[in-house]
């Protein structure tokens, strides 16, 4: 065995290595304040590694390919975090930061928690609270990113898992999309990352249009409305982290009157909760050059969403990806841009909404056990006799196990007149129903 004496260090050499702490101290705390949430209580940064910061691709790639699940309108992309199993994560292009909606997934003593904080989101429920987590390393594909501030919640408020109707963990997106050119080829079901320099843009690739980035949340001018017998020039947030194809807020200084025929829905959850509000069609928007008609657009109720957003005179509603996957769209944070490509097949496609009135919910080890959580007054269901609680054991020929939730919403939108089967089962007794679909918008 070699064997050394070692010297002390001298005062200049001391003076040095502690400047160094400093400016390391100094840079986390940076690091820590980009969290756009309010921190309620907090506690001094453990010691950070070595290893390379940010994000970045595998052998210096400069692009990669990942392939994501679309289901029920959402992007799923599976992802490791701190080398656990791989989870499924919705990419939103809405949220800051890497949240993790169910905290059963990971273990706690293998977490280095920070402070805890308060989230406010759209919803008509309270503030929720998560926890901060620092020095996570992430992996997707052969994307890596080392060193990243996580959220926690400190328990699984949204239950995202029960309306997708697959497990989900988490949302993420603002990292994804500021470190890379990102490319969305909802045709092929995959996400392309271009390293900033390596993409450039041509015609063939679609049309250009401006986007601005403002609190990590993409918009764009490129949308004019048409109803309510006006025309009039919105500014839109491109929200990949919404199902829906066109919500429209009315802001302090503009009130949209509604279409003639709606319905009042639950349009979706936020981080606060439930939010209601009116479904109805619009007219037309314009899109860049592309014309699109007769939109299903949600209209939210103003204590659930208008009323929670920062700076929402400035943003007249956000187009989701019923409309976005009829494109193909890149994203380009840094030169402030988005291209869009139309996907032909998709754009013949017509805008459909629920037409039995009522709302499934999935549970079960497995989620395949279907629920009826709502239905709406004078609707199919309601006709059908079905009540909330009730189990769907059959869709027609089809078990409920061999199906999934999104296959569900399909055959709930298949057509005006048509009658779907249920096997249904209430109090353990089972019996069968007949429902008559109707377009209620």
């Amino acid at each position: 065995m070699w064997g050394f004496v070692e010297k002390p260090p001298h005062d200049k050499y001391l003076r040095k290595q502690n400047a160094m702490r400093t400016y390391l101290r100094f840079w986390l705390a940076i690091l820590l304040g980009t969290l756009s949430f309010r921190a309620l209580a907090s506690e001094t940064s453990p010691k950070v590694s070595e290893e390379k910061y940010g994000y970045f691709l595998e052998k210096d790639r400069k692009q990669v390919r990942i392939p994501f699940e679309l289901h029920s309108n959402l992007i799923l992309l599976y992802l490791k975090i701190n080398n656990t199993d791989s989870l499924r994560f919705i990419l939103d292009t809405g949220v800051s930061s890497i949240i993790v909606t169910d905290p059963e997934i990971l273990k706690p003593d293998r977490l280095q928690l920070t402070r805890t904080v308060s989230l406010a989101g759209a919803g008509e429920g309270e503030r929720i609270s998560a926890h901060v987590a620092i020095d996570n390393n992430i992996v997707m594909g052969k994307l890596r990113g080392n060193h990243q501030n996580i959220v926690v919640l400190e328990q699984d408020f949204l239950r995202l898992s029960e309306y997708v109707g697959v497990p989900i963990h988490g949302i993420f997106g603002y990292d994804i999309f500021n470190n890379f050119v990102v490319t969305i080829d909802f045709a092929k079901r995959e996400l392309l990352l271009t390293q900033h320099g390596h993409y450039k843009y041509k015609r063939s690739k679609g049309e250009k249009y401006p986007l601005i980035v403002e609190n990590t949340k993409p918009f764009t001018d490129a949308v004019t409305l048409f109803a309510d017998g006006r025309e009039r020039p919105i500014r839109v947030l491109i929200d990949t982290g919404a199902g829906h194809a066109l919500l429209v807020n009315n802001s302090p200084n503009e009130t949209l009157r509604l279409p003639d025929k709606v319905i009042r829905a639950q349009l979706g959850r936020g981080l606060n909760g439930v939010i209601n509000g009116n479904l109805g069609r619009v007219e037309r928007i314009r899109l860049g050059k592309y014309e699109i008609d007769n939109i299903v657009a949600s209209f939210p109720d103003s204590v659930a969403f208008a009323s929670k957003l920062h700076n929402s005179a400035d943003r007249q509603g956000n187009i989701g990806c019923e409309l976005l996957r009829r494109f193909k769209i890149t994203m380009n944070y840094k030169e402030g841009y988005m291209v869009l490509k139309p996907i032909r097949s998709k754009m013949k496609e017509k805008f459909e909404h629920d037409m039995s009135g009522m709302e499934i919910v999935a549970e079960g080890s497995k989620l395949r056990n279907y629920y009826v959580h709502h239905v709406a007054k004078n609707s199919p269901a309601s006709s059908a006799g079905l009540q909330p609680g009730d189990q769907i054991l059959f869709f027609d020929d089809h078990s409920a196990s061999d199906i999934n939730i999104s296959e569900i919403y399909k055959l709930m939108q298949r057509g005006d007149g048509r009658s779907i089967d249920l096997l249904v089962k209430r109090n353990g007794d089972i019996f069968f129903t007949r429902m008559t679909l109707k377009r209620m918008i």
